[in-house]
């Protein structure tokens, strides 16, 4: 007969039970590593940021030096593989200079206005009614301005140069975080774990950084991470650095001389009827398509 003592199943110890608690940022990892489409445009992003910083290497010829003997290349020249402007200049490289301004004038500003639109929206959460009613008025100030002409009325006062053009962008994606952050910490500081951390007597600064924060935090990074691509595409150099060029009064952005994004997407309708991929090219620029159309290409 079998020893009963061997049938029993053997109980391991808790070792968990004692265990630190695991930080926020442990546990956003850990999500990661298993998200295989994060993963993987993170890994493209990666490529993006790689060559905006390596560009000296990553570009075949000079972004600003052109000839009139090879403008208007097609895409699949031999060395020029992007083609050439209508200057002659190769858009490869411009892209890949390009690439700096545009991680620069989208990344930065919007880190900046997290920080203290953040800011602003913890203090107008968490403290009483009358330093909330003086934070969000102001913000409603801004509210009253269109985004993209707020932006171009500040490049056009303080002036051309990328630092101006970066305090611009801040100024208009500051008051969007603030609401935002605003709403979150709102809507948590009345949870039951605050209020049982603050029947212990913990310390605000306690509450704010164990509790409030790591809640409030998340929702705010996925807004703020929409506002880098609309720094890129409509408020960053894309748009002002085009802006600058019809205007008659300096200082829309950067140097117009400079590679940006916003230098391709200028309608030019011999670039488009001259390209053997201009049918593909259409889909894209649907701009310069009705520019050549209406030519007569």
């Amino acid at each position: 007969m079998a020893d009963v003592s061997t049938l029993q199943p053997v109980i391991l110890p808790d070792i968990s039970a004692g265990a630190e608690p695991r930080s926020y940022w442990s546990t956003v990892g850990e999500r990661l590593v298993h998200d295989r489409i994060t993963l993987a445009v993170g890994a493209v992003l990666l490529c993006v940021i790689l060559l905006a910083i390596f560009a000296p290497w990553a570009a075949t010829h000079d972004p600003l030096q052109g000839s009139v003997m090879r403008r208007l290349k097609p895409i699949g020249t031999p060395g020029f593989f992007l083609g050439t402007d209508e200057t002659g200049r190769d858009i490869w490289s411009r892209l890949v200079y390009g690439g700096r301004l545009s991680l620069i004038c989208g990344v930065t500003p919007v880190a900046l206005a997290t920080l203290i639109g953040g800011t602003l929206g913890l203090v107008a959460g968490i403290g009483g009614r009358v330093v909330n009613m003086a934070i969000m008025r102001v913000v409603d100030v801004f509210y009253a301005f269109p985004s993209v002409l707020l932006a171009i009325a500040i490049c056009g006062v303080i002036g051309a140069g990328i630092g101006n053009t970066i305090l611009s962008l801040m100024v208009v994606f500051t008051p969007p975080i603030v609401r935002v952050t605003e709403s979150l910490t709102a809507q948590v500081k009345n949870r039951d774990f605050v209020e049982a951390a603050r029947a212990s007597a913990a310390p605000l600064h306690a509450i704010i950084s164990h509790q409030i924060l790591p809640n409030v935090l998340g929702g705010m990074l996925v807004y703020a991470t929409s506002l880098v691509g609309i720094g890129i595409i409509s408020l960053g150099r894309a748009f002002v650095s085009w802006a600058r060029r019809d205007s008659a009064e300096p200082g829309m952005g950067a140097d117009a001389q400079r590679p940006a994004p916003g230098d391709f997407r200028q309608p030019d309708s011999r670039r488009v009827a001259g390209n053997r991929y201009r049918h593909h090219l259409a889909v894209f620029q649907p701009a310069e398509r009705r520019v050549a159309q209406r030519d007569g290409h």
